[in-house]
């Protein structure tokens, strides 16, 4: 089998391409990328043995002891996984850290069982390069429309009436104010910089003449933009939204109490709400 290798990045943002991430689970909790699945040629525990080894006794070692640990059951069971994976994702792409010897042995294995798949150029680290190098390009391009007001005044309401709009709370899933913690946790910093590039590219593509966010501190929840990126974004013109103070209190009640609630119950059910009359508050 040729060895099938890939670097046009833009294309995976662009196409929403599905991709097998074969590092290992400590590896991806820290960061990956959109559309990834996590199914390791390595466990956390092998990862570091078969590490502290190359650091020792060097490559060959290295590959020697990976397997050792994993013979030939292990290899059977990890190739088993991709192929179930890659039976409802056929167009996914392979990547480990560097794009090395992890992706190259999986790429090999699932060529032994009838299957090509094309492996990142660099892997992960040349993806994540491109995305951030991506980001700081665009936000500098980009001619931006901010929208501010207070609390209430339906800012993200009205953004996501909007085509031509990046919703940056929702990509940090958190709602930017005091009460702006959801149920579900926030993306990691490195999760939440790599989906603002991909929004920042797939905007770009589409040509608009502006691009109109919600104006916003430097963080998000515990998500931050980079400072760069930040200052550019911020740098366009900026539209006050005003409404009575008695619309701005439904709008709070409604974002920050009956919708909080609902996520809480379908998440966690009625346990641990407080009954007040027949209503869990």
């Amino acid at each position: 089998m040729s060895d099938l290798l890939t670097d046009d990045f833009r294309s995976i943002v662009l196409n929403k391409r599905d991709l097998l991430d074969v590092r290992a689970g400590v590896e991806y909790e820290k960061g990956a990328f959109l559309n990834a699945k996590n199914l390791p040629i390595l466990s956390n525990e092998e990862r570091h043995l078969v590490g502290t080894e190359y650091k020792k006794n060097g490559n060959a070692a290295a590959v020697l002891l990976a397997q050792n640990l994993i013979k030939e059951e292990g290899k059977k069971k990890r190739v088993e996984q991709w192929l179930e994976y890659l039976r409802t994702h056929p167009n996914a792409l392979l990547y480990c850290f560097r794009g090395g010897q992890r992706s190259s042995i999986a790429q090999a294995w699932l060529s032994e069982a009838g299957v090509n798949i094309v492996r990142l150029k660099g892997g992960y680290k040349a993806f994540r390069t491109f995305l951030m190098e991506e980001s700081l390009r665009i936000s500098k391009e980009t001619k931006t429309i901010i929208i501010g007001g207070y609390t209430g005044s339906g800012k993200t309401i009205l953004l996501k009436r909007i085509k031509n709009s990046i919703d940056l709370e929702g990509l940090a899933n958190h709602k930017g104010s005091s009460f702006g913690n959801n149920v579900s946790i926030q993306p990691t910093q490195i999760n939440f910089e790599n989906n603002l590039a991909y929004a920042l590219i797939q905007t770009q593509e589409k040509k608009y003449k502006e691009v109109i966010i919600e104006h916003e501190s430097h963080n998000i929840g515990r998500a931050f933009m980079p400072k760069e990126v930040y200052e550019n974004l911020m740098d366009g013109q900026m539209i006050i939204l005003e409404r009575p103070i008695s619309d701005r209190v439904l709008v709070s009640y409604d974002e920050y109490v009956l919708k909080a609630q609902k996520e809480y119950v379908s998440t966690y059910g009625d346990a641990g709400c407080i009954k007040v009359g027949r209503r869990c508050c």
